[in-house]
């Protein structure tokens, strides 16, 4: 296991340099200093991932393999759920799940592969 790798072909940045960063069960007081119960949360019913998530339970894809690109830098911490990432241009992946804060640079681009639906807040970085 590392912190790089992914199948998706049609993705044409090379994330061969951008890992994943996975802060295993943080304490609370690292959680609370990042106000990540302020941050949107996956399944709360804001316009851009309700549309997400109606497609995601139209298409049945609550688990499965999805390619992603991450046009700005994302922090998230994992409520439920367990990925494997498999980073662009590697067959090796990172694995993050429930209880986990992960990092994911602006530029990757990787393939989620998702064993147990996500649940999860998240903070995009427009720098």
């Amino acid at each position: 296991m590392a912190s790089s790798s992914s199948n998706a072909d049609d993705m044409d940045s090379d994330s061969s340099n951008l890992l994943i960063s996975v802060e295993r069960n943080p304490p609370p007081s690292r959680l609370a200093d990042l106000g990540i119960k302020s941050w949107p949360n996956i399944l709360q019913k804001n316009e851009a991932f309700l549309l997400l998530l109606c497609f995601l339970v139209q298409m049945g894809l609550s688990s499965g393999k999805f390619p992603l690109k991450f046009d700005a830098k994302q922090t998230c911490y994992l409520l439920k759920g367990k990925v494997k990432a498999y980073i662009k241009g590697s067959a090796e992946f990172v694995e993050f799940g429930a209880g986990d804060l992960v990092t994911i640079p602006k530029g990757l681009s990787c393939t989620w592969d998702v064993s147990v639906s996500v649940d999860k807040h998240y903070k995009f970085y427009s720098s």
